[in-house]
């Protein structure tokens, strides 16, 4: 995401990161401040690529994107590379970035917890988590396909398989990053973050924000998902999820 956006930018998204590359590291991101890194900097982070244990990270099974809305200021969203890993059959973990790319800055987290154990919540916690339905169902989430490594038909029908299965879990998200505003560090408190639960809900056209996405990951089309996901069904969801949305309305 470029950061000559400024404090009143709405939107962002990630036309402007670096390219990939096949270094650990890469130094070319010019939104963060710093000095470039030094040849030994280089040397010794490859050498602890090849020596470490890096198993909590080894555990991600699968890349998502999607738009994330601050539930602060629902007038503001940022697309997320969300990358998971599942602790249980009933809990997942993600680390979120504001790209698939090297450099990519690391936005913030999202867990996802199934239906039992969100009733366990307390009233209050409750409120603090999301739905994924209209993600799924509208085709804004996917999981992009690797390049060249899985038939597009193939890589599909896995994908609806995750999506039959995240379209029915509560996230909760903090993002401590706000790159949608220009910041060069994470700065602030941490941002509750939600997700959209309706079209009418984007402040700016929703055609246009997915479109834009699309054309940054090959084979990826929103409107075909969308048509591919209507026979997924809709669970139930809690009334106290989504609160961004349904306070309002629940307070009448």
């Amino acid at each position: 995401m470029s950061d000559t956006n400024t404090t009143s930018t709405k939107y962002s998204d990630t036309r402007d990161v670096p390219t990939p590359s096949l270094a650990c590291h890469d130094p070319s991101n010019p939104s963060i401040p710093g000095s470039p890194k030094t040849t030994l900097s280089s040397a010794l982070e490859t050498g602890a690529s090849l020596s470490q244990d890096f198993s909590p990270v080894k555990s991600i099974c699968a890349h998502l994107n999607a738009f994330h809305v601050y539930a602060s200021d629902p007038t503001r969203f940022v697309e997320a590379n969300h990358y998971c890993a599942h602790l249980t059959e009933d809990v997942r973990q993600c680390i979120l970035y504001d790209s698939p790319n090297p450099g990519a800055r690391i936005l913030g987290i999202e867990y996802m917890i199934t239906p039992k154990l969100y009733e366990t919540l307390p009233q209050e916690e409750k409120r603090y988590w999301h739905t994924h339905v209209f993600e799924v169902k509208s085709g804004m989430l996917i999981m992009p396909k690797p390049t060249g490594l899985m038939p597009q038909a193939a890589w599909e029908k896995a994908e609806k398989a995750e999506m039959e299965k995240v379209v029915t879990l509560y996230g909760k998200i903090y993002h401590l990053w706000q790159v949608d505003r220009g910041d060069k560090l994470p700065l602030g408190e941490p941002q509750l973050m939600t997700s959209f639960t309706d079209e009418s809900q984007f402040p700016v056209p929703m055609e246009k924000v997915l479109d834009e996405r699309d054309q940054r990951f090959p084979g990826a089309d929103w409107r075909a998902k969308r048509e591919s996901r209507k026979d997924i069904e809709v669970p139930e969801m809690h009334p106290d999820a989504d609160w961004t949305w349904t306070k309002d309305k629940q307070k009448q």
